[in-house]
């Protein structure tokens, strides 16, 4: 049976880098909402598009996307990853409450009838996708300076992604995948960090004890050591 990983964890604490591991040294793929919704947010596609614009200066100030746009984009592409039979990872995903469990929604009318019907959230989802014994859950645990100075200190690579963990590797000039040019995200700065940090405290770190409450598998994991001595626990506790 296919599993579900989801990698809860303040700015900073490595979900990215996890997740990119557990891709490549197993059958997993790996939905980045963060960076999905950035790619869609600098878009010049969508840069008339007004939803768009609004959830980009949100996302600028450091504060988190309207969960209900965010829970669209995500089931479906959740859906599209479950129907050819892969294990996924979510780094940060669901981010709020309502993403996770949805709510009734009386604003939502059912065509036939005019009964108000429930916003199902993305656990319910992944639940009927994988099975509830499938997914797992992890905290990676990281103290908030820790979390500054990863952040603005990181950049990736502006042509393939690849981050370059300066904290450990120094200032290297270029990419070491495919030498292209590094870039600093328009969100890694103290003030917006900050934000981000409060919004993580606030609005997506309740989500763990509510998935408690439903019995769902989380694991604890102290995120400050070097990130390969992380991805080792983070291995034991999945075989």
């Amino acid at each position: 049976m296919s599993k579900a990983i989801i990698l809860y964890g303040p700015p900073g604490s490595g979900k990215g880098t996890y997740a990119a591991l557990l891709v490549n040294n197993f059958d997993f793929t790996h939905f980045d909402t963060g960076r999905y919704i950035r790619k869609l947010l600098y878009d010049s596609a969508n840069q008339k598009d007004e939803i768009i614009q609004r959830e980009k200066k949100f996302s600028e100030k450091g504060m988190l996307c309207t969960p209900v746009w965010v829970l669209k984009i995500i089931s479906q592409v959740a859906e599209k990853i479950a129907a050819v039979g892969w294990n996924v990872v979510f780094s940060g995903s669901p981010r709020t409450i309502f993403e996770a469990f949805g709510r009734d929604a009386d604003e939502r009318r059912n065509d036939e009838g005019g009964q108000s019907k429930k916003t199902v959230g993305l656990m319910s989802i992944l639940a009927n996708l994988y099975g509830k014994e499938n997914i797992f859950i992890f905290e990676l645990k990281v103290k908030p300076q820790t979390s500054i100075k990863r952040n603005t200190t990181r950049v990736a690579c502006a042509v393939c992604g690849q981050p370059s963990l300066f904290l450990y590797t120094g200032r290297t000039k270029c990419c070491a995948f495919c030498a292209g040019p590094f870039e600093k995200r328009k969100d890694d700065n103290i003030e917006v960090i900050k934000t981000r940090l409060r919004e993580y405290q606030e609005r997506t770190r309740p989500i763990l004890k509510e998935l408690a409450k439903e019995g769902y598998k989380i694991f604890q994991i102290d995120g400050e050591p070097a990130p390969y001595k992380v991805y080792q626990e983070i291995i034991k506790k999945i075989k």
